[in-house]
């Protein structure tokens, strides 16, 4: 459990984060300075860049959460499951579970309208992805015994990280008095509709097998 002062600084980091978004949903990423930032925050230039070394990461605040999701979920899988089924599993349950990361905000939208509003966002999203799906890429071949030389981890990192972010992106898509929950069941059936045309040997792919259980996250003890 985290310390008084660890709780703290991720109160602080979470308002300085917050304050920012919502100058961004008001006047654009490019029209905000790291200094109006500050002063709304109430906070000084240099405690804002403590915590985000990046204006971009005032935006993206759980950046490398999301980057290495995938990866981990993959890492973590059950005996019997495989790297496909394990990502996909994980969608389902962030969708059910309503997760702010999932989109499942009542504001994703204009969240979503930011970010191609700005080329800075929107190279920087793009960035995210392909580190996410370099992070997953290397976990399935470290999983899966595959050489160097094999390209199919990398491609089926490529469209599990395309299926994530496909069905993610809809969340933002609605307009109107849609609910959650309406939002959830369009998401869910879209995913459905993904797994249904991922081709067996994706779904298969790195089958964890059995007595070999689940690796944690981090370097191997010695």
């Amino acid at each position: 459990m985290a310390g008084l002062r660890e709780r703290k600084k991720q109160q602080t980091r979470r308002h300085i984060s917050d304050v920012a978004t919502g100058l961004f949903c008001q006047r654009g990423f490019e029209a905000v300075t790291v200094a109006e930032i500050a002063e709304a925050a109430d906070v000084s230039v240099n405690t804002v860049y403590n915590y985000f070394p990046t204006k971009e990461g005032l935006f993206f605040d759980r950046e490398d959460e999301v980057v290495s999701r995938l990866a981990r979920r993959v890492r973590e899988r059950a005996v019997g499951e495989s790297a496909a089924e394990a990502v996909l599993r994980g969608i389902r349950e962030d969708i059910l579970a309503k997760e702010p990361t999932a989109g499942l905000t009542e504001h994703y939208g204009e969240f979503l309208r930011v970010v191609f509003n700005s080329p800075t966002l929107t190279a920087y999203l793009m960035r995210m992805q392909r580190s996410m799906g370099i992070a997953l890429a290397e976990v399935l071949r470290e999983e899966a015994g595959a050489g160097p030389g094999d390209r199919i981890p990398d491609l089926i990192a490529g469209q599990l990280v395309w299926v994530q972010s496909y069905v993610y992106r809809i969340a933002g898509e609605f307009r109107g008095a849609a609910t959650l929950d309406e939002r959830v069941a369009h998401m869910l059936e879209t995913l459905e509709a993904a797994e249904y045309l991922l081709s067996d040997r994706v779904l298969g792919y790195a089958r964890r097998p059995p007595g070999r259980a689940p690796r944690p996250e981090g370097p191997t003890p010695p």
